[in-house]
């Protein structure tokens, strides 16, 4: 089973992540852990870096050229998350294939989702996908055969607050610094409201929504009801041989 968590930069994705990973480790579920882009360890990931941080010249212009970076670094480890998949682990990510189609849309001010319909990839019924967002799904779904996410997670938070949370974040780790996405704010709110349309739509999946803005205590309940789902789900799988 594959989950990826999706949202805007300081949603607080990673941990929400890693409060489901202990929660289902302590079930004695096996799990396996992602974040993306890996800019530790995949070379596309670090271009991609350093173009958000101007060191590759006119490289960041390029929606479809960034876009492809973000999309090779997921096809570097497409075989291995199938294999844990397979293999029966919960597979817990942090950003997937949406996070490229929400801000490639937002940064060309596109729709990420035109009405409904029959989308792309694996005959799946949903909706029609907006220019680029189609785009991308074409490239990293059906060229490069990166795996179908079975459940993906919107963690929606304002953009105001998700601005603050970057800007302290930065003063924290003064070896960090804000990138050229994380800078924009008009961006950052067109990209949520991609999100927003992706989740509406379940594009390419079934998708839940958990609002991290305020109440823990109420979003620590959503993450057991998440929980429950999936230990259910893996329970009711079948046996591999």
């Amino acid at each position: 089973m594959i989950i990826a968590f999706e949202g805007i930069d300081g949603a607080g994705k990673n941990t929400l992540v890693t409060a489901l990973e202990a929660e289902l480790i302590a079930r004695e579920i096996p799990v396996a852990r992602l974040a993306f882009p890996r800019y530790e360890t995949s070379v596309h990931a670090q271009l991609a870096a350093a173009a958000l941080h101007g060191e590759m010249g006119d490289l960041v212009d390029s929606v479809h050229g960034m876009a492809t970076m973000f999309a090779l670094d997921r096809a570097e480890v497409a075989a291995e998350l199938a294999g844990f998949d397979e293999d029966g682990y919960v597979v817990l990510l942090d950003r997937w294939v949406a996070s490229n189609a929400a801000y490639s849309a937002a940064r060309l001010s596109q729709d990420a989702v035109t009405g409904t319909g029959e989308a792309t990839g694996e005959d799946r019924e949903g909706p029609v996908s907006g220019e680029v967002v189609a785009w991308v799904e074409d490239l990293e779904f059906a060229q490069l055969g990166v795996p179908f996410p079975d459940l993906q997670v919107l963690v929606d938070v304002p953009d105001s607050v998700t601005a603050r949370r970057v800007a302290s974040r930065a003063e924290q780790d003064t070896d960090r610094e804000v990138d050229a996405y994380e800078a924009d704010g008009g961006l950052q709110a067109r990209t949520l409201a991609a999100y927003r349309a992706l989740a509406a739509a379940h594009w390419n999946s079934p998708w839940i929504v958990l609002d991290n803005s305020g109440d823990r205590s109420a979003l620590d309940g959503q993450l057991t009801e998440l929980a429950d789902a999936v230990e259910e789900t893996v329970a009711g799988a079948p046996a591999e041989d």
